[in-house]
C-alpha cells in the first residue's frame, strides 16, 4: 500500500524535525526511523544518546552536535549545508525538538532562508503527562521550563495564577519539592498531578491537591528522573464592586503605566470587561465616587 505522505522519502535541502521516545526506546513512529536513515545528516543534541538510539532501531548515520553552547555557530552552518541540498534531521535528546530543547534558532533561520522544514511529529513529554493527568485537557498553558532566578520565578507564578486553563511544567527531580511549594503558595492548594519517568520502567503519576503531593515527595530520600506538572487552572471567582474598586486603587498608586495598559491587564488577571475597569479607573483618578 502506497504511504500517504505528501513529501518525498528524502528532500534535498529539506530541515526534518523529527520527534523521538522520551523513554520507551519503541515510542517512536516508523516515518521517523525512515527519515533517520534516509537524511544526509543527524543534528544531534547529545551525539552519544542518539547513537544509542540510532542503534536500537539498526539505523547507521553521520551525526553532528546541535546544543545550546554551540547553537549559534552551528545554526549558519547547518543553515548552509541546508542551503547547498543537504537533508537534514534535527533531534533532541528526548521528545519533540524545540520544546524547551535546542533548535527554534535553526528552524526559524530556516524559515527565513525559504528552506522547507518537515515536521515528523511524535512523543511530548506535555501531552504525554496531560493525556493521563485527568485534569481539563480543552484548553491548557505550556510553561516549560520554568524561570531560574528566584524572584523572576515567583512573579512568572504570580502572573500565571490568574490563568484559567490547565498549566503544564517541566522540572529538574532537583529543583521540583521546593518547586511544588512555591506553585503551592502562589496558587493555593490547587488540584495537580506529578508525572515522574513517563513512558520508563518506573513511570509514576502522583494526583491529589499540591499538599498531598508535597507530603509524599517530602518523605522520599531523593527523587529521581525529569518530572513534568500539571496543575489545575485558576477557579472564576466574581470580584466584588469593594475588592474591584480596592484592585483599580493599589493599581494605580503602584504603577504610571498608561491607563488602557493597566485597564487591559487588571481586566485579564479579574475577568471584568477591560471598558469597566477602564471607566472606573478614570473615574477614580478624578476622584469620583461612582
Amino acid at each position: 500500500m502506497p504511504l500517504n505522505s505528501p513529501t518525498p522519502d528524502r528532500a534535498a535541502g529539506c530541515l526534518y524535525v523529527v520527534a523521538t521516545p522520551i523513554g520507551h526506546l519503541e515510542d517512536i513512529t516508523l516515518r521517523a526511523i525512515r527519515t533517520l536513515q534516509q537524511v544526509d545528516l543527524i543534528a544531534a543534541e547529545d551525539t552519544r544518546h542518539t547513537r544509542r538510539l540510532l542503534a536500537a532501531h539498526h539505523i547507521q548515520n553521520q551525526l553532528i552536535s546541535y546544543h545550546e553552547h554551540n547553537e549559534q555557530q552551528r545554526t549558519t552552518e547547518l543553515i548552509e549545508r541546508l542551503a547547498s541540498g543537504t537533508a537534514i534531521a534535527l533531534v533532541s535528546d528526548a521528545g519533540t525538538p524545540t520544546v524547551s530543547d535546542p533548535g527554534y534558532r535553526l528552524v526559524a533561520a530556516a524559515a527565513a532562508r525559504g528552506i522547507p522544514i518537515i515536521p515528523i511529529p511524535g512523543v511530548s513529554a506535555a501531552i504525554t503527562a496531560l493525556s493521563a493527568a485527568g485534569l481539563p485537557t480543552d484548553s491548557f498553558t505550556f510553561v516549560g521550563f520554568p524561570l531560574r532566578k528566584k524572584a523572576k520565578r515567583l512573579q512568572q507564578l504570580q502572573q500565571l495564577a490568574v490563568v484559567a486553563q490547565t498549566l503544564i511544567f517541566y522540572q529538574s527531580p532537583r529543583r521540583v519539592l521546593a518547586f511544588l511549594a512555591e506553585v503551592k503558595e502562589a496558587f493555593g492548594d490547587r488540584p495537580a498531578v506529578l508525572a515522574r519517568e513517563l513512558t520508563k520502567l518506573h513511570e509514576e503519576f502522583l494526583r491529589g491537591p499540591l499538599t498531598g503531593i508535597i507530603e509524599l515527595l517530602g518523605q522520599r530520600p531523593e527523587i529521581k528522573g525529569e518530572c513534568t506538572l500539571i496543575v489545575g487552572g485558576a477557579q472564576a471567582v466574581e470580584p466584588t464592586r469593594q475588592d474591584l474598586d480596592k484592585a483599580i486603587a493599589d493599581a494605580l498608586a503602584q504603577s504610571d503605566r498608561p491607563l488602557s495598559e493597566l485597564a487591559k491587564d487588571l481586566a485579564r488577571r479579574l475577568g471584568v470587561p477591560r471598558k469597566e475597569i477602564y471607566d472606573k479607573a478614570l473615574a477614580l483618578k478624578a476622584g469620583c465616587k461612582c
